[in-house]
């Protein structure tokens, strides 16, 4: 068991933990959420080098316990020739070397009594690490990734996202006794992201997981910690079966809370009388009663305080734009090639009109950033872009769209805000605190900086949306905005995703690439393709019912009808079951 009791934990600018407390159980694949910036990655970090950390209360892990780890950050050695067999059996080659090494020696030896020790060491940490079947595990494993056929390509033939599982096999492989993985799942396509279901799902070890991740979230873990507002919650359970709980919590504190306020209404014309009468009157049992009533209100007051995993304030994300081009086309493309070492794409041909959503989609390393940056960077005669159209790009790359040696105030100064005060208004309408706006932009997490990117798009007209995985990194509550200000946005966007939620609720239709060029796609038969080659028909559809009784009990809370939201709340209850 690992413990974790009463830990806080503090940087110069921002209080992150506030005496929290966790244990991590043998069984457990635990998936670790929060909002952007809440310190997952930092507690990450406690939890793998204890020692370096001037923290308040109590970390055990023992001794003896092996940590595994896999960054979200992954870095392919282009110039690599070593394969991929070769690269998963790393750590046991060397070790089996060792031991050979130790019996060539003894063959020589006169005093084989320190070399015996030696190999007794060595055969030992082999047996430790699942030494004796290392070659049946890494065939197993790549079958479950669906990467047999990669057994023999070199390491740096693979795709980005074909390495990160690679990666994660690796890991597994040496059996630590506990696997942290930091958000694994980004820039996945739809065939990685199911390959790492599959791995972490045949994992035995404890599994400590952050992930914001839909799909992930809902078909992998049994535990949930939830990280917001410096508090922390333990749930046991599915994350789908967790967010349902916190749905009725909000339900019945809402409820709750209007009951207070009108408890509180009534309390101060009580409390106002009191004091008038006490004014004219200096008896002991009015001031009394007036204590009393002043008490009764704090407590009322107390109690209404924010609960910080249900009241957790999505960024104020929204798009607009004043220069409608009416129906016209605002980007065509036609017979576009693009090529490094080979040929990415060719003969693509589409358009987007002016209020067109359309994602691009296609396996990792298919071309689809390069044809956005180019769209982007609007230099070649195969792109035309309408006169009227004002373009915005996010990046997946974020230090190619935000300064990160500069600060936030710096960087929204560079779009054209004003004061400080303006700018303050502006950043704290998405999620951050005030201290925050004279931080540097490189100490934000990966979700901050997308979500910064996310914020000057919204400051700007532009009319074309030319957006580059938007959801990665970004918390589910980040990811829900999004999708709201993408439907209500009256511009064009282009948007590469491997996220199938956001396509579905967002998007018109989607552009595939396939055999080097595109195809457009309804979206009928885009869920149909989905449902053929990677999940499952009937748990989609009841997913976006689910989905469509969550918007109404959303709506019937707006509307302060408790009643109605308990009605679909329990409707909600029988979609979960099925899923």
């Amino acid at each position: 068991m690992i413990k974790v009791e009463n830990l806080s934990y503090s940087f110069p600018q921002k209080d992150l933990y506030n005496k929290i407390s966790f244990t991590l159980e043998e069984g457990q694949h635990c998936a670790f959420i929060g909002t952007s910036g809440s310190g997952k990655s930092t507690l990450i970090d406690i939890l793998m080098d204890t020692e370096s950390y001037l923290y308040e209360g109590k970390i055990e892990i023992p001794e003896n316990c092996r940590i595994g780890y896999v960054s979200q950050f992954s870095r392919l050695d282009q110039t690599s020739e070593v394969t991929v067999s070769q690269y998963l059996g790393e750590e046991f080659i060397k070790q089996q070397n060792e031991i050979t090494s130790i019996c060539t020696e003894m063959e020589t030896a006169t005093d084989i009594d320190a070399l015996m020790e030696q190999y007794q060491q060595a055969f030992d940490a082999f047996c430790a690490i699942g030494g004796d079947d290392f070659e049946s595990r890494i065939n197993k494993n790549l079958g479950l990734a669906n990467l047999s056929r990669h057994e023999n390509l070199p390491v740096s033939k693979l795709s980005g996202g074909e390495f990160k599982l690679i990666q994660v096999i690796k890991e597994m492989l040496t059996g630590p006794d506990l696997m942290i993985m930091d958000e694994p799942d980004v820039f996945l396509d739809f065939e990685n992201l199911n390959s790492l279901k599959n791995l972490i799902n045949s994992y035995k070890g404890i599994l400590l997981v952050i992930t914001h991740n839909r799909f992930l979230l809902n078909h992998c873990f049994n535990k949930i910690i939830h990280l917001e507002n410096r508090e922390l919650q333990e749930f046991n359970g599915r994350y789908i079966d967790y967010n349902f709980s916190l749905l009725q919590t909000k339900i019945e504190l809402q409820e709750l809370s209007i009951a207070d306020t009108l408890e509180i209404e009534r309390n101060d014309l009580l409390i106002d009388k009191l004091r008038a009468a006490a004014t004219s009157n200096a008896e002991a049992a009015r001031g009394k009663s007036l204590n009393a009533r002043v008490k009764i209100r704090e407590r009322l007051e107390a109690r209404r305080i924010k609960a910080p995993f249900v009241t957790i304030k999505q960024p104020a994300i929204r798009f607009a734009t004043d220069k409608e081009i009416g129906e016209a086309t605002a980007l065509k493309v036609t017979d576009y090639k693009a090529a490094f070492d080979e040929i990415l794409l060719e003969h693509v041909n589409f358009e987007l009109k002016s209020t067109d959503k359309a994602a691009l989609i296609g396996p990792n390393g298919t071309g689809k950033t390069t044809l956005l940056r180019d769209i982007y960077k609007n230099k070649q005669a195969s792109i035309e872009v309408n006169s009227e159209t004002e373009m915005a790009f996010l990046s997946q790359l974020q230090g190619e769209m935000l300064k990160e040696t500069g600060t936030i105030y710096e960087e929204f100064l560079e779009a054209g805000f004003k004061t400080y005060e303006e700018i303050l208004s502006y950043i704290t309408s998405f999620g951050f605190e005030e201290e925050a706006i004279n931080q540097k932009i490189s100490s934000l997490s990966g979700g901050e900086k997308n979500i910064l990117q996310l914020a000057k798009i919204s400051a700007g007209n532009a009319n074309l949306l030319l957006l580059d995985e938007p959801t990665s990194h970004l918390d589910t509550y980040s990811q829900l905005a999004l999708e709201k200000a993408i439907e209500n946005y009256n511009g064009a966007i282009l948007m590469i995703s491997h996220d199938f939620y956001s396509i579905v609720n967002c998007m018109d239709y989607v552009l595939l690439i396939e055999d080097k060029t595109i195809r457009k796609m309804s979206m009928r038969k885009f869920r149909k393709m989905i449902y053929a080659g990677h999940f499952d028909k009937d748990y989609l559809e009841n997913e976006q019912k689910k989905k469509a009784v969550e918007t109404k009990i959303e709506l019937a809370l707006k509307d302060t009808d408790f009643e109605l939201a308990k009605v679909l709340s329990k409707e909600l209850e029988d979609l979960i079951k099925l899923l």
